[in-house]
């Protein structure tokens, strides 16, 4: 047996870094070398990343549920209505809300890739990224709308908005009916990611 006078590395558990992570480390701390961003700075912007979740976007819906004049600024413009929560939107981004009612049903989709209102909704789900939701949702979305247990009538037009890197969408749900009781906090605790993306209904 061939013996050695030399030792070997021992074997990692860790996963050898993918290129586009090697990519994000140098670019950052070339960044951070040139003194145009600070270690504290990337900390700060990824805990406010992270302080985003569906429940930011569903107190909005709440309010605009109880509220008729904030859901009147809500639909003139996203971006404002929002901010009075103390929601900020950290881009040049628009959000525009659109509304469901009896006649119409709103649906979002980015097609391209997956933009998304993240300042109210937090991460995207999978579902949303992938290429069949995509593609889909605009070619056939009534379908796709069945598959997620929505059904929507025929007499109800089902209109599909495509996000871009400045227009991003959020849908104003129908507040359910039976809800006259309830107060804005159990309201928001009805309202999903999922009916603010326009694939399920709000259901008490």
């Amino acid at each position: 047996m061939e013996t050695h006078d030399h030792d070997h590395p021992m074997a990692s558990d860790e996963p050898m870094p993918s290129y586009y992570e090697i990519m994000e480390i140098a670019v950052r701390e070339l960044l951070i070398e040139k003194k145009l961003i600070g270690p504290g700075e990337i900390r700060r912007q990824i805990e406010v990343l992270d302080s985003r979740t569906p429940a930011l976007g569903a107190k909005v819906v709440a309010r605009a549920w109880v509220d008729p004049e904030f859901r009147t600024r809500l639909l003139a413009n996203g971006r404002t209505a929002c901010e009075e929560f103390g929601i900020s939107i950290y881009d040049d981004t628009r959000l525009i809300v659109l509304e469901n009612t009896d006649k119409v049903h709103n649906l979002i989709v980015c097609t391209l890739c997956s933009c998304y209102p993240r300042p109210v909704l937090g991460l995207p789900p999978d579902w949303y990224k992938a290429k069949p939701y995509r593609a889909r949702a605009v070619k056939e979305p009534r379908a796709v709308l069945e598959e997620f247990g929505t059904h929507i009538p025929e007499d109800v037009e089902i209109r599909v908005s495509d996000s871009t890197a400045m227009v991003r969408y959020l849908v104003l749900p129908q507040r359910p009916a039976g809800t006259e009781d309830l107060s804005e906090e159990q309201l928001a605790a009805l309202v999903t990611r999922d009916a603010m993306i326009g694939v399920v209904q709000v259901k008490l």
